[in-house]
């Protein structure tokens, strides 16, 4: 018996000694790309189609070879199929509602294809007719409301969730997306959080789900009143709340993972033992960039729940086992293609803190280290334009993070301390630091010491300056907590103020450069207004003493920087240029900084002359600044603990605008290629009853 092959929606002997047939479905198709009504000879063709098996490919290639007037005369055709779509999605039988929802999505992206330079609302009028929009739409809603409600098929809520995806991206600016509107009235949050509340749902769908509502809220949010923003921050039920930070969890856990493992295998891979054998001349080959996707969308979800829900933060210290050491099934993981922003979701599967079994040997985590960690890996690299966002978007949350009371409680919390394993840049200078040696420590010595990796592995000729400013006022933020509740940090200050004065260098190093792109003075005196808070107020959070002795310590051995940074802003502030406001600032923020180098130093220099000592040690230098701080005088200096609380709509929505547009993009591509395949849906329903 000869073979038969599928192609195209052709079936064709193998022979080739035949015509070609075409499937039931496709004929039906063709009878809807006509100007009749094929209901007309056929009163059970509407029944009948929606047994069939989608083709999807040829639907909406179909779709897309019409132009525009061809289109038009088959409206009331399109109207008809939409409109049965929707009836058919209140059917019992659940192949006929799979295939509703397939021919939704097909017809959703192909008529979309078609009106890409028109209006949404042509497309409106195209899929069910301007008259009808509100019904339709309405019927639409309340079908997958319920359908992600019910206690049955998971395919099916998973394919509800794929064609809501559908419909939300079909535009790459989801504000100019019309069809959104009905989505706003008919609003489908509580299906969603009853996803995230379940955690049978969550492991099968939370992922979709919490991208979806990232993007729902993103939707015309600086125009009108989007629903989804006022009810997503008024949520107060603390399994939703976990459900969803436990998706955010697993999703960044999956791309720490990822990271480590390329890690692993390029450290003991080909350039690794090059290097060795050769030596340091390949170095920065064998340092090369280890590439993971970004995940723009699940970070998103992420940003929008720490901005607008105030209960969200005890989620942040919610403690589960780290994601990353569980042990994991011995049957294998189907692993899912790996597509641009890491839209695809996490292959592993979210698991409730109710279900993972307590290992003593197994790290306690949450999801501001799993945050965190993340934020080191992409943070690393911001010549890429995607790690770039992702970068700006992990300080711009750390930045909400920071400005908030009870996140500060328990970052600063004595009683929660943890060992947060951060990603370091490989640096030809520094040695690898080691991770067993790691001390534990309250969760804001890991915030630090993240700014502080920043800081030092930046300074370069494309200066990333946005993220140099968001980073200062991140430590400014949680110093103004600090210093408002008097919270000694047992931390290294010392490795903040070098990195700190080593900024200062670089600006003054690279003035020419960087003043043709920047205002370098905002930076300077952001910097030089943090010395004057450890100047002013250090005595209130500083952990001892001897911390207070050792910062003067720092500013007076790196006092040729300071005196250079003040030469500098003095030239350019005399001058009748440009930098005149910005740099005569600068000159007076360094006013005591500059009151402690001439106090401190010719006491040093007597010192010295006195015991003969040509050099002096730091404990003897600690002993002239102890025994003279009597006769040190410093200008009180206001609003140093002031900040400018961070606000959205005023300074980042262009910035919010071009990350979701580029979620959106990614999102639909997704969808289009690897995840609207039948084969496991009819699998499940192979048998109509």
């Amino acid at each position: 018996m000869a073979q038969t092959e599928k192609k195209g929606g052709l079936l064709r002997k193998s022979s080739a000694s035949k015509k070609p047939l075409k499937e039931k479905v496709v004929l039906m198709y063709d009878e809807i790309f006509t100007t009749e009504d094929p209901s007309k000879c056929n009163p059970r063709f509407w029944e009948e189609l929606f047994l069939m098996k989608v083709n999807l490919e040829y639907l909406e290639g179909k779709l897309e070879a019409l132009d525009g007037e061809e289109l038009m005369k088959i409206k009331d055709n399109i109207n008809c199929l939409f409109q049965h779509c929707i009836q058919a999605l209140g059917e019992e039988h659940p192949i006929r509602v799979v295939n509703a929802l397939q021919t939704l999505c097909a017809l959703i992206r192909g008529v979309h294809q078609k009106n890409k330079s028109t209006s949404g609302f042509d497309i409106i009028n195209m899929l069910v007719g301007f008259d009808k929009a509100e019904l339709c739409m309405k019927n639409l809603m309340e079908s997958l409301d319920s359908l992600l409600c019910a206690e049955g098929s998971e395919s099916l809520k998973s394919l509800c969730l794929k064609l809501l995806l559908c419909l939300v991206t079909v535009t790459d600016n989801i504000s100019q997306n019309t069809i959104l509107e009905y989505v706003m009235i008919n609003s489908i949050f509580e299906a969603i959080l009853q996803i995230l509340s379940s955690p049978l749902s969550r492991r099968e769908h939370g992922y979709d789900a919490v991208v979806l509502l990232a993007l729902l809220v993103n939707y015309r949010k600086y125009e009108s009143v989007n629903p989804y923003i006022v009810k997503l921050s008024i949520v107060d039920d603390e399994a939703t709340l976990n459900g969803m930070g436990l998706v955010i969890a697993q999703a960044l856990s999956e791309y720490n993972r990822q990271y480590k493992d390329k890690e692993e295998e390029h450290q003991t891979g080909f350039f690794s033992a090059l290097t060795n054998m050769v030596g340091s001349m390949f170095i920065a080959d064998a340092d090369e960039k280890i590439s993971v996707q970004t995940n723009e969308a699940i970070l998103l979800a992420l940003y929008e729940a720490v901005h607008l829900n105030r209960n969200f933060i005890t989620v942040l210290a919610q403690s589960h086992p780290e994601m990353g050491l569980m042990t994991t099934p011995a049957s294998p993981v189907p692993t899912t293609p790996v597509t641009p922003l890491g839209t695809t979701p996490p292959s592993s599967d979210v698991i409730s803190s109710a279900e993972l079994p307590l290992d003593a040997d197994v790290q306690t985590s949450n999801l501001l280290i799993t945050f965190l960690k993340y934020s080191s890996i992409v943070m690393q690299d911001t010549k890429d334009e995607h790690r770039l966002h992702s970068g700006k978007l992990c300080l711009i949350i750390l930045t909400c993070i920071a400005e908030d009371q009870y996140a500060n409680a328990f970052l600063h919390d004595d009683n929660m301390n943890f060992r947060v394993n951060l990603h370091r840049m490989p640096m030809r200078h520094r040695k690898k630091a080691a991770d067993k040696n790691l001390p534990c420590r309250p969760l804001v010595c890991a915030v630090l010491d993240l700014m502080v990796e920043f800081i030092v592995t930046h300074m370069m000729k494309e200066f990333p300056m946005d993220l140099y400013v968001r980073c200062i006022q991140i430590v400014h933020k949680l110093l103004c907590y600090q210093k408002k509740c008097r919270v000694r940090l047992h931390y290294t200050w010392r490795e903040l103020w070098s990195a700190l004065i080593n900024l200062l260098k670089f600006l003054m190093s690279n003035e020419t450069v960087l003043l043709a792109k920047h205002n370098i003075f905002t930076l300077a005196l952001m910097v030089v207004n943090l010395f004057n808070m450890f100047i002013t107020y250090g005595d209130t959070f500083l952990p001892t003493p001897s911390s207070y002795d050792e910062l003067y310590y720092e500013i007076i051995r790196m006092h040729q920087n300071f005196d250079n940074l003040y030469s500098m802003v003095l030239r350019l502030s005399t001058n009748a240029g440009q930098w005149k406001e910005p740099a005569s600032k600068v000159t007076h923020a360094l006013v005591n900084i500059r009151a402690i180098i001439n106090h401190f130093n010719p006491k040093i220099e007597s010192y010295a002359a006195v015991n003969h000592i040509s050099q002096l040690s730091e404990d003897q230098v600690l002993e002239v600044v102890r025994s003279n701080y009597d006769t040190l005088t410093l200008k009180l200096q206001d609003g140093l603990d002031q900040y400018e609380r961070y606000s959205e709509q005023h300074k980042e929505a262009a910035f919010f605008k071009e990350l979701v547009r580029s979620i959106s993009i990614n999102v639909r591509k997704n969808l289009a290629f690897n995840t609207l395949s039948q084969e496991l849906l009819l699998k499940e329903f192979s048998t109509i009853s």
